[in-house]
């Protein structure tokens, strides 16, 4: 009793709702369903065997590999010289630019995948236009085929290959480059040998984020892709919700999430933060690689040493000729890089508005009827309101539990904080398939199958990750002075934890809130494996549509949706600049 005592007032004690949660809804779930697959208690690999023997399971796994692959590295070869150019920008352009990437980030990708159908569909945007102009006679097959499944699917993972390229960029020092071209390197040479292995963090974890995420599609490939383009997430959903056999879905699960996990051990993800020990590793393997043509390398170099001395000599103080015309092409790239991440979502908001019966572009007439259907369909407003009541309660219940999650992580050692910093965010970082099947069998044997309470809890495995990484970003920047003071005063740990600490990290929290509440919000795969029959929210509703036909009323609900992360961003910057001391705002605002 006194040890449970002591632990109590331990601050990793502040972790266990959250890890209790986890445990619950995924963490037995998954320890069972492996213990199922492997037909315990006589443990045999015969549900894997069985697996690998069915040719189309094969193709289905092989082709699920191939498409996260390729999206992947297109997402890498469009983001990373975009990010370059987001970071080369001065500071005030630099954050409108990461804000237009942020917007189509915290979009629905339900609304995104429609717009695509919209663009590409046989008399979409496209098709219609090349009509017009008298170009084709009959529509071109741009939709349901793997072309169409890759360009929905990098719309949507390209602001998370961005994002975590532009973080590592900002904390790259330029000097370095400027020091290599002083000394003779040519501006490639000098991005090739200092710049690029220093932001191999932010590819590494860009490419593995993306890659995962990927394993997982669901929706994108279903609605934009053909018969040929199905991945393994659909087969697992279509089995768990017609098929019994709970071993061969299990089987099915853990070898998608195998090959994330495969992938993740020979990539890995530098999370020390180091980047001149990753030039160097970078350096010396292709050292070791390559012995014979570095000697000869510096034999050459040695011989044209006289001759690279004097073009260096003439070239140092010369202006640079196609500076003007490199800023150009850059200039225009990000330009169309912010057109395909915005012009569908921008597209969806206009032809909302139309008047015809059918949706169009430009608008014939302006008319708000398809706003009237949704507000005038019980069907409709019935379920964004269960939506918004799901994502209220997965807020506050997240919101608590991973604060308090957060707190009791700073305040351990770095050993135990890693590790248990990686067992929550377990959840966000596995396919979005496996997390589903797991949180169906846990909630079957909770019998929370087809309640919001198990919806919200399901949600929640995943919201509760999001504010744990958001608040410990807040606390790592924390003055814990600032408590100790308040300790020397006589004041309590929850009075100082509610009088000091709690007002300091509230901008983390409303930030973390809102990020749990669009997850929640935007949530399908999940809710259509947990929801049963007795829940509908508004993305199934609109999933639903999207699988029998394309209402017109969706581009409605789309450009509600799309307003709504544009409202989380106006919280958030309220939040923030309240957080800002006065006396800062003054410099921040020096027309004020």
């Amino acid at each position: 009793m006194k040890s449970l005592y002591k632990f109590g007032r331990m601050p990793i004690a502040l972790t266990v709702p959250a890890l209790m949660i986890l445990l619950v809804v995924v963490g037995i779930p998954i320890a069972l369903l492996f213990l199922t697959s492997l037909n315990a208690p006589t443990f045999s690999v015969a549900n894997y065997v069985t697996f690998f023997e069915q040719p189309a399971n094969f193709r289905v796994l092989w082709q699920t590999v191939e498409i996260s692959l390729v999206a992947t590295a297109i997402c890498l070869l469009i983001g990373y010289p975009t990010a370059y150019l987001i970071v080369a920008v001065s500071k005030q352009l630099r954050i409108a630019l990461i804000v237009l990437v942020i917007i189509p980030y915290l979009t629905s990708g339900l609304v995104r995948t429609y717009a695509w159908i919209v663009l590409l569909g046989d008399r979409g945007l496209l098709n219609n236009l090349l009509l017009d102009l008298g170009l084709i006679s009959n529509p071109l097959p741009l939709i349901y085929n793997r072309t169409a499944v890759y360009i929905g699917m990098v719309h949507i993972m390209l602001p998370m290959m961005i994002l975590p390229l532009v973080s590592v960029m900002v904390g790259i020092d330029r000097s370095l480059i400027s020091a290599a071209q002083s000394m003779g390197a040519r501006p490639f040479s000098a991005f090739l040998r200092v710049f690029f292995p220093l932001s191999l963090p932010g590819v590494r974890s860009g490419c593995l984020l993306v890659f995962v995420i990927c394993l997982g599609f669901y929706i994108t490939p279903a609605a934009l892709g053909g018969l040929g383009d199905a991945m393994l997430s659909t087969f697992i959903a279509s089995r768990v919700q017609t098929s019994f056999d709970i071993a061969e879905v299990a089987a099915s699960a853990f070898i998608l999430l195998a090959v994330a996990v495969v992938v993740l051990l020979m990539v890995g993800v530098d999370l020390s933060g180091n980047r001149h020990r990753t030039a160097q590793k970078v350096s010396k393997s292709s050292l070791m690689r390559l012995p014979s043509f570095g000697t000869l390398k510096r034999y050459f170099g040695e011989v044209l040493l006289p001759s690279r001395a004097k073009r260096w000599a003439t070239q140092l103080y010369k202006a640079g000729n196609c500076g003007r015309w490199s800023k150009f092409v850059g200039s225009v790239f990000v330009m169309l890089v912010m057109f395909y991440l915005l012009f569908p979502e921008v597209l969806v908001v206009i032809m909302s508005f139309s008047g015809g019966k059918f949706l169009e572009f430009p608008p014939s007439s302006i008319s708000l009827q398809w706003y009237r259907n949704f507000f005038g369909d019980p069907s409709w407003y019935e379920a964004a309101w269960t939506t918004i009541q799901i994502g209220a309660v997965v807020a506050l219940l997240s919101s608590i539990v991973g604060t308090l999650a957060a707190y009791g992580l700073s305040r351990t050692s770095p050993k135990v904080r890693g590790l248990l910093t990686m067992v929550i965010l377990t959840p966000i970082t596995m396919p979005v398939i496996v997390v589903g099947v797991a949180a169906y069998f846990g909630l079957v044997n909770l019998g929370l199958i087809g309640s919001q309470t198990g919806v919200v809890l399901a949600h929640c495995v995943g919201s509760i990750g999001y504010v744990v990484v958001i608040v410990s970003a807040t606390l790592a920047n924390f003055d814990r002075r600032l408590e100790q003071a308040a300790n020397s005063m006589r004041a309590g740990p929850f009075r100082t934890f509610m009088r000091v600490t709690l007002p300091l990290i509230r901008p983390g929290l409303i930030a973390g809130a809102v990020f749990a509440f669009l997850h929640s919000f935007d949530e399908v795969v999940i809710t259509s494996l947990v929801s049963g029959f007795s829940v509908r929210t508004l993305p199934l509703k609109m999933w639903e549509d999207l699988r029998h036909q394309v209402d017109p009323t969706i581009a409605a609900v789309g450009s509600l949706l799309i307003l709504l992360p544009l409202l989380c961003l106006i919280i958030l910057y309220v939040t923030w600049w309240r957080s800002v001391p006065r006396s800062q705002r003054t410099l921040l605002n020096p027309a004020a």
